[in-house]
């Protein structure tokens, strides 16, 4: 998986710095439908949902500041994604066998 320089993520130098840093979940859109990496490393299951929240409310400043989105708007667009998302109740956990990459952890 190659991407050109503008899409890559790049690892926090805060994080980077830090030995008991611990990368949770990585995401992607394939195929048309998202595909993630995840390690329930939390003990309780709520700081998770805690992540999730922090991370609606840093994608809206994302896209404020990368498309100039409102950004009160994009954070409610967001919210009501994950609404939509969890009213269908239809997704599905399928486990990928074996790894295809070389783990990344």
């Amino acid at each position: 998986m190659s991407q050109a320089e503008e899409h890559q993520l790049k690892t926090p130098a805060s994080v980077a710095a830090d030995p008991e840093a611990i990368e949770i979940l990585r995401m992607w859109w394939s195929n048309k439908e998202p595909v993630m990496a995840i390690k329930p490393a939390f003990n309780d299951p709520a700081m998770f949902g805690r992540m999730l929240a922090y991370a609606a409310t840093h994608m809206a400043h994302g896209y404020k500041v990368r498309h100039g989105m409102d950004e009160r708007a994009a954070y409610n667009q967001i919210l009501g994604g994950m609404s939509e998302a969890l009213k269908a109740q239809n997704v599905q956990t399928v486990a990928e066998t074996g790894d295809q990459t070389g783990s990344a952890q």
